[in-house]
């Protein structure tokens, strides 16, 4: 193979005559292949140089260099940045990454954790903010693992991620500046961690600002399109309406765009939007969105950083790691319309 290309899995199996599909499980799960086929397949790694690779040490030291990385949601916009940062990461240090896709489903988690019971991964990085199953006794039998993107709600192990409250104080501190005190926050969660600490930040900037409780406008949310669709007509529904709309990330606040469009308003003419998150349809929208950009590649680098050191000192040193934010100001939030403030 050239020196220039890595050799790929491809490669290896064109010269072991397999299927990738076989390739793969003399990698993951060699009990499952007859030993002739292990051989070949043994043999087109050396031949490729796949040897590089932390699949084919696996295979040849009998032993995972694998971290398994569990998501809910793969087509996810922030998730291919994290992944990069954690691939990089991975590889420098010997390390490969698979990745699980839940969709959402309990019963695929519990798949996950059939396969990281049976020492098939060395260690595991959870997206999805919840334990990949539901019986918590369970957990002793879990490798070493570290949370990236959303806490883990009651999880109790280590965390990368962006500071969500120092970033939603930077939102409404920008909303307050330009005049508006009628802002609602859209997508409030209990379940959440992430949005609830989004939610702290929006109280925290309301309480220096001297609004007060009562005066706020509140609406729960699970971060999707949708609900920021149904938040604008809740809103239009009970006659309350904002001047501005903070949402828990961008996915709602293009939600609410959308919604408030549908019915006819100018933004920021008439409503000012704030997101979270800096997604690529973000710059997009019309107007563009003003948002909170995650450094998410470095927040992949940081957690596959920490579970490295877990797996190489039993613990690692620290429990929480956050990044901080960026406020990305583009064309979505002006002064407060004089249409609502009379009102």
């Amino acid at each position: 193979m050239s020196n220039s290309t890595p050799a790929t899995i491809e490669d290896v199996a064109r010269i072991a005559e397999v299927s990738i599909a076989t390739v793969s499980r003399a990698i993951h799960m060699p009990e499952k292949v007859a030993n002739s086929t292990r051989l070949k397949v043994n043999q087109a790694i050396a031949i490729t140089g796949y040897t590089t690779n932390a699949m084919a040490r696996s295979l040849r030291l009998g032993r995972s260099n694998m971290i398994l990385v569990v998501a809910p949601d793969i087509g996810d916009p922030n998730f291919s940045n994290i992944l990069v940062g954690l691939e990089n990461e991975a590889r420098a240090h010997g390390y490969g990454v698979l990745i699980g896709h839940t969709q959402n489903d309990a019963q695929r988690g519990l798949e996950y954790l059939k396969f990281l019971n049976s020492n098939q991964a060395a260690g595991l990085i959870l997206f999805t903010g919840i334990l990949p199953f539901g019986h918590q006794t369970m957990t002793a039998r879990l490798p070493p693992s570290v949370g990236v993107f959303e806490p883990v709600f009651n999880g109790g192990i280590p965390y990368v991620g962006v500071d969500d409250v120092e970033g939603a104080r930077k939102a409404v501190d920008l909303l307050l500046a330009e005049g508006h005190r009628k802002i609602a926050f859209i997508g409030d969660s209990r379940t959440r961690l992430a949005y609830a600490r989004r939610r702290e930040g929006y109280d925290a900037g309301l309480d220096a600002a001297g609004v007060a409780p009562d005066k706020r406008i509140v609406l729960e949310g699970d971060g999707t399109l949708e609900s920021g669709r149904h938040a604008v007509e809740q809103l239009f529904m009970r006659d309350t309406l904002p001047t501005a709309f903070m949402c828990v990330n961008d996915q709602t606040a293009i939600g609410v765009m959308i919604g408030l469009g549908a019915r006819g308003y100018d933004i920021p003419k008439d409503f000012s939007v704030t997101g979270f998150d800096d997604v690529p349809q973000a710059v997009f929208m019309s107007p563009p969105l003003t948002t909170i950009r995650q450094p998410r590649t470095a927040i992949g680098k940081q957690a596959m950083a920490l579970l490295l050191e877990f797996l190489s000192d039993g613990q690692p040193a620290e429990t929480e790691i956050l990044l901080r934010p960026d406020l990305v100001v583009r064309n979505s939030v002006g002064a407060p319309s004089r249409r609502w403030t009379k009102r």
